[in-house]
Formats: structure tokens, sequence, C-alpha cells
């Protein structure tokens, strides 16, 4: 299962989303770094809608979401953009 599936389905098994895109951002990384192509699957933007964050700061859902993925993240996961919503919350997506 690629890393994005794993994301996927970890955020969908925890919030139950009403919407959820989970990509690959990598691409749009390459050359950051000397020895980075851009490939593989190191940098990902998470776009969330869910009831489960009715009632949470931006920050507590942040970090919700920080803790669910931290095995990711500690195996290698570099950077994750995160844009979490309530329902009925504006969305820029």
């Amino acid at each position: 299962m690629s890393l994005r599936d794993t994301i996927e389905q970890k955020l969908t098994d925890a919030f139950h989303p009403e919407r959820l895109a989970v990509i690959n951002e990598s691409h749009l990384h390459a050359g950051h770094q000397p020895d980075f192509d851009g490939g593989g699957e190191t940098h990902m933007r998470i776009r969330i809608v869910a009831e489960a964050f009715a009632g949470m700061s931006r920050v507590a859902r942040h970090r919700a979401i920080n803790d669910l993925l931290k095995p990711e993240l500690d195996a290698g996961l570099h950077a994750l953009a995160v844009e979490p919503a309530a329902p009925g919350e504006p969305t820029r997506w």
C-alpha cells in the first residue's frame, strides 16, 4: 500500500470525513535539497472536512492529524500540509 493510501485509510478510520483528499506534492519540491529529485512520497497535502473537527481550534485539528500520522512522519514523511474544516466551514478548495 502506498503512503498516500495509508494516510487516507488512517484519516478515514479516525475522522469519518465527509470530504477527503490526500495529495502527493513531492514533485513540487524537486531541487529544494541537492539530492532530492521530487520522487517518492515525502510531501503530502491533506484536505479534510469532518464533523470530528467541530468545536476544535485550528491548532487542535492539526495536532490531532499530526498525532495520528506520527508513525509516518517518523518513518520519513518530510512535510505535511493540512487543511482541516468542519462541515459548513468555508474551504479554499
